[in-house]
């Protein structure tokens, strides 16, 4: 009898360590983080490396600054990252920035003035640029990039979340 009690205790308890264990890896075990999270790379050239150390095989080599990486693993001083493509691995922290960037992901997408599809255009950017984010709403983000601000739709960028909102 008491062992059923005692079976019946811990059914009771598991959902609530599940939703513990989920939270906790939600976030990055070294830097208490979210993860996944997106950062910039701060060098001109980043080593990606096979596993999180100076040991393991280096896969790739990124050579554009500033490009938006997403965070999504931790050990020590490593970040296991990935771009947009999906392409990645383990990079040294040093090597990466806390400061926001985009990929543009639509051609000629139109920045405007405002964080209205009326507003006036500002500039038209390229498939592929890298810009800054200064901000961002529910729906779009204030970017700078090359002497220009202005806003475009969160959907035409890749390194910013969906609900995701920057001050």
């Amino acid at each position: 009898m008491r062992h059923v009690m005692l079976t019946a205790a811990l059914v009771a308890i598991l959902p609530i360590l599940s939703a513990s264990v989920a939270a906790s890896q939600d976030r990055g075990p070294v830097t208490n983080l979210p993860l996944p999270r997106f950062v910039s790379m701060k060098t001109s050239e980043g080593y990606v490396r096979r596993g999180p150390s100076r040991t393991h095989r280096i896969d790739w080599i990124f050579k554009q600054p500033n490009i938006p990486l997403e965070i999504t693993a931790e050990h020590g001083h490593w970040r296991r990252v990935r771009d947009r493509d999906g392409a990645g691995g383990w990079m040294h922290y040093s090597l990466l920035s806390g400061a926001r960037t985009v990929l543009v992901e639509q051609d000629m997408l139109q920045l405007r003035k405002q964080p209205d599809p009326k507003a006036p255009i500002v500039a038209q950017l390229e498939l592929g640029v890298v810009a800054r984010i200064r901000e961002c709403s529910a729906q779009w983000c204030r970017l700078a990039v090359a002497g220009y601000k202005g806003w475009a739709p969160k959907s035409a960028l890749w390194g910013v979340k969906p609900g995701e909102i920057l001050d």
